[in-house]
């Protein structure tokens, strides 16, 4: 069931964040949009409403996740460039997933809302300096102060994270896709 969860593990923050690990983190947002459309089209409503594991959500709710999670991740990064180590509001995914707007809805919705603010978060990434990638935020939940360079790294996993519960999910149901 770990696996399942986890497929590439748990995110472990490096020591030390190299100029080439920035880099990397930001080349895979930049990809996920096209990659993630790329699995995705070819799927029928049947396959979309599969869950990708036990007490999981289903592919459509990943997709409208997925759009909603880095939507706020967005805001979090423009927080923290515009205001002084700010406190974020965190939401409860889980029962954003369960919202009426979700159930049904077609995932080219949430595609496009992906494809644009990825497209605006790695513009904003790449122009940032150094000094721009040390400001932070504090996450609440946690009490954790994030540094912007870090924030990059988590949200780099979290997208390869989900990328996997869906590529895994067609490889054990051997679809055809």
């Amino acid at each position: 069931m770990e696996h399942l969860k986890y497929p590439i593990g748990t995110f472990v923050m490096p020591k030390e964040i190299s100029e080439e690990t920035l880099h990397k983190w930001i080349t895979t947002l930049e990809e996920l949009p096209a990659r993630l459309r790329f699995i995705i089209e070819p799927m029928s409503d049947e396959q979309l409403d599969t869950l990708y594991r036990p007490e999981g959500w289903s592919v459509r709710e990943l997709v409208h996740h997925i759009a909603d999670s880095h939507h706020h991740s967005y805001i979090r990064f423009k927080w923290a460039l515009t205001e002084d180590n700010p406190t974020i509001k965190p939401y409860d995914e889980n029962a954003w997933a369960k919202l009426p707007d979700i159930d049904g809805m077609s995932v080219e919705w949430s595609l496009k809302h992906i494809e644009i603010i990825h497209y605006k978060l790695v513009r904003l990434l790449k122009k940032l300096t150094n000094k721009e990638l040390e400001r932070t935020f504090v996450h609440p939940a946690t009490g954790d102060t994030i540094a912007l360079r870090q924030n990059i790294g988590i949200y780099a996993w979290h997208s390869e994270h989900h990328y996997m519960h869906i590529k895994n999910l067609i490889k054990r149901e051997e679809w055809d896709i």
